[in-house]
């Protein structure tokens, strides 16, 4: 959602319909509650539920005929809103912080830390 609208705060089962939605692209209602039960055993109803919970918050757009499910929220600002969300619970603001963290996790390749270090001198670069 990059039109300058404040992203919509989403659930973590929320995020689960959003990410099917940007993997597999617009698909109905029903392609989504057979994908979820399949990958979560959820029923139904509770699908329809959060599909329902999304497009009110206007994460989601629903089309006719056959309640097609099209995604409003993009990605990257919704993965920008989840982090910064993180950091402020988690990590007190502190991007050093959750840095250190994933590190010492031991969570992270050798080939990871390479790109992450090309992304970081990319970055500097722009400064």
């Amino acid at each position: 959602m990059k039109s300058g609208k404040e992203n919509p705060k989403l659930s973590d089962s929320e995020l689960k319909i959003m990410e099917q939605l940007w993997k597999q692209g617009d698909c109905t209602a029903k392609q989504l509650a057979e994908e979820m039960a399949l990958r979560y055993g959820w029923n139904v109803n509770s699908t329809y539920t959060l599909i329902k919970r999304c497009i009110k918050k206007g994460a989601i757009a629903r089309s006719e005929p056959g309640f097609v499910c099209h995604a409003l929220a993009d990605w990257e600002s919704v993965s920008v809103a989840e982090t910064e969300k993180l950091l402020d619970k988690v990590f007190d603001g502190s991007a050093n912080l959750l840095f250190t963290a994933l590190l010492g996790s031991g969570r992270v390749s050798k080939a990871q830390l390479a790109q992450m270090k090309r992304q970081l001198e990319e970055l500097e670069e722009e400064l």
